[in-house]
């Protein structure tokens, strides 16, 4: 029992990250701690009501839930929170197509002795495609670390990195023969911006592979900044697929097309 407020129960979890009760922010592994908390009854209660909404949001439409995220920090945390299940849901809710799709058209520009990056990797699923297909000098970035750890356990991996696209990558210039992005240029994700650094991570001569809604194409930027970077000689337009549904379960009207650059 709380002795300033009567409330009987365990510790609460605390919303958003963890937090130590030294007031520290733990990491964020996909591992979340309790806190002792003191709080008046009414705020217990207005907690567990936020809870119970913010989860029914999520089993309504996980996909939904994760595109309403507001910032990176809970779009990261969200993305930690699904991650055990993801590969699932994605599959059998979904039925979701687009690393295969994406892949298909990679491994007609990817060397398989290159190094490549996948930018938003996730859990792993587009690597672990590649790597079926021969390509063994992979390196996955994305923003959650609960998203990197399921990747790991699909061994197709060399190396995991936390980095968010939108900001400065950790990578020297040139350090990729390829780039390979799915599912991350959507809804309340990557910023159009985010192809400059991918750009510049890409050795000449290297394909860069990734995935777009076309509503987003036309109004999130993304049609302006691939001129850009078209006009100013730093890459060539190579090829886009047809829109086409990769979520024909869950939300068959969601349709993505695959564009391939190469740099110069």
């Amino acid at each position: 029992m709380n002795r300033r407020t009567g409330y009987f129960g365990p510790a609460l979890p605390s919303p958003g990250l963890p937090v130590r009760p030294d007031g520290a922010v733990a990491s964020l592994g996909g591992q979340r701690e309790s806190v002792d908390v003191e709080l008046p009854y009414e705020d217990v209660q207005t907690w567990y009501l936020q809870e119970a909404s913010r989860m029914a949001q999520r089993e309504k439409n996980v996909v939904q839930w994760v595109y309403s995220s507001s910032n990176d920090r809970e779009l990261a945390e969200r993305y930690d929170e699904w991650s055990k299940t993801y590969d699932t849901d994605l599959e059998t809710d979904f039925g979701w197509r687009g690393p295969l799709v994406a892949v298909e058209v990679a491994t007609r520009y990817f060397p398989k002795d290159a190094r490549i990056l996948d930018a938003g990797a996730g859990t792993g699923l587009v690597g672990q495609l590649l790597h079926e297909r021969g390509y063994e000098n992979l390196v996955a970035i994305d923003l959650s670390l609960g998203m990197l750890e399921a990747a790991r356990e699909k061994h197709a991996y060399k190396e995991f990195h936390q980095m968010a696209l939108g900001k400065p990558l950790g990578f020297a210039s040139d350090s990729f023969g390829g780039v390979i992005s799915v599912g991350v240029f959507t809804i309340g994700h990557a910023p159009a911006s985010s192809l400059d650094e991918l750009v510049r991570v890409t050795s000449p001569g290297g394909h860069i592979v990734f995935s777009i809604r076309p509503d987003v194409y036309e109004g999130s930027g993304f049609k302006e900044k691939q001129a850009e970077l078209v006009s100013e000689g730093k890459w060539e337009f190579i090829e886009v697929s047809d829109p086409a549904p990769v979520l024909p379960k869950g939300e068959p009207d969601v349709l993505h097309q695959v564009w391939v650059y190469r740099v110069r």
